[in-house]
């Protein structure tokens, strides 16, 4: 086989990098907290992409994803000038709490393990 991923593999790679992007670039929207896109998944069909965002601020993370589906219309059609899709998928945007959670699991760790002599 020529290409070693499956086309909605890059093309998920390519939304990551341009949602990073534009979110930070374009939408001006005081209410959205500081972000990074984690991860996007793409359907085999390209029709619907699941965008994970995680942030630094819990709390401003239901306001900020808020925020991200009422400008999904505007990123949609910024993207489809941008890149070379026939169609851009429907972007759908969630939370991802694996930073969260590795803490939490760094922290239960730490009480667990004895500390280390010097």
């Amino acid at each position: 086989m020529a290409h070693d991923f499956a086309r909605h593999d890059r093309v998920a790679g390519l939304l990551r990098r341009e949602l990073a992007t534009l979110i930070w670039r374009e939408i001006k929207d005081p209410r959205l907290g500081p972000l990074n896109v984690t991860d996007v998944e793409v359907t085999p069909d390209l029709a619907r992409a699941r965008v994970f965002v995680a942030s630094s601020d819990p709390e401003s993370v239901p306001q900020s994803l808020e925020v991200l589906e009422r400008a999904s219309g505007f990123l949609r059609r910024v993207l489809g000038r941008r890149l070379s899709l026939r169609s851009v998928p429907e972007l759908k945007f969630f939370h991802d709490d694996s930073l969260e959670q590795g803490a939490h699991i760094d922290e239960l760790l730490g009480q667990a393990l004895p500390p280390e002599e010097t």
